[in-house]
């Protein structure tokens, strides 16, 4: 099976299709495109969870008249075509991005620099493009580097949103409603495209926050990452092979709670780790400092500190619920 499959009405066909390349098509909604649409064509790499919950948000809110999808494995393209996430889903990347108004990596942080060197020769001048990382110094010192190179526009984005179930198919349209979405403009932004990546995340359901780069990587190291990295250790200790064998079955829900986020990707907290490693370990250092705290107050059976303790984290998490915690599951 090569080059790729047209469905009249569908996409335009581009000189950019490789015969190697697989692609599946879905016709575009009847319904007339008004004042919602915001770009002709979005492109989106790497259609998983999130990936693949813009794709059905957009096509949602018709933001767009074509949104494609570029995927790496032939399987995949079943999978984009059952959950319905993408107009269309190919495997050749240049045909996904040729022609493409707004793309959006959601790959791994460490595949972005080297993906957008690849897609270069595609990417359409004035064309913006974004990211749905968790680090942002690095992806946009990188990766605008590169952009710029075509004469586009490169603006990190971070939607505060996710879940431990990978792949398209646990894409939902409503993932990132009420979520918050982080833009990270760099140090020479373009205004206009600034302000029309906020709308498109708003149009999802997002409330966007603008931040320096490197200010948003050491509040996520404690806000996102260590809550991942006190969660793995958490399973690894107490599901260790080495732990009684009634162990497991004293795991109830508050563990289940506390842990689920453990079931995210490797490979992506691999990267997320390594490419924040600096913030991650200070928060770390500050994480075990407040667990022995806790650990000298129980070795001198100190019990009115023990209950600030907990008094103090009931209280404070309380107070954030009551302001209008994040609706994120990430």
């Amino acid at each position: 099976m090569g080059g790729c499959v047209l469905i009249q009405g569908a996409c335009q066909a581009t000189p950019l299709w490789s015969e190697a390349a697989f692609s599946i098509f879905h016709p575009p909604s009847s319904i007339r495109y008004l004042l919602a649409v915001q770009f002709q064509k979005i492109t989106i790499l790497g259609v998983g969870l999130l990936g693949g919950s813009i794709g059905l948000a957009a096509r949602r809110h018709k933001l767009a008249r074509e949104v494609a999808g570029f995927v790496r494995r032939e399987a995949s393209l079943r999978d984009c075509e059952k959950a319905g996430a993408v107009d269309y889903a190919t495997t050749d990347l240049l045909a996904a991005v040729s022609q493409a108004d707004l793309v959006i990596l959601c790959t791994p942080l460490a595949q972005m620099r080297a993906l957008a060197q690849q897609f270069l020769p595609a990417l359409k001048r004035g064309a913006l493009v974004t990211d749905v990382g968790s680090v942002k110094a690095g992806v946009v010192r990188e990766v605008a580097a590169v952009v710029q190179q075509a004469g586009a526009h490169f603006v990190g984005s971070h939607p505060m949103a996710g879940g431990e179930k990978m792949g398209v198919l646990a894409a939902r349209a409503d993932l990132y409603a009420g979520s918050v979405c982080v833009l990270t403009p760099g140090k020479t932004p373009n205004a206009a495209a600034v302000r029309k990546l906020e709308k498109f995340w708003q149009s999802l359901g997002a409330r966007t926050l603008r931040l320096d780069a490197a200010q948003h990587d050491l509040l996520v190291s404690r806000s996102s990452h260590l809550p991942h990295v006190a969660a793995a250790a958490l399973v690894n200790l107490v599901l260790n092979s080495a732990s009684p064998q009634d162990q497991a079955g004293l795991c109830a829900t508050g563990f289940r709670d506390t842990t689920r986020i453990a079931s995210g990707s490797p490979e992506m907290w691999r990267d997320i780790a390594v490419a924040n490693r600096k913030n991650v370990v200070r928060s770390l250092d500050d994480f075990v400092a407040e667990l022995k705290k806790f650990q000298a107050a129980l070795k001198q059976n100190d019990a009115p500190a023990i209950e600030t303790f907990f008094a103090t984290a009931k209280q404070r998490r309380d107070h954030w619920c009551a302001c209008g915690a994040s609706a994120s599951t990430k």
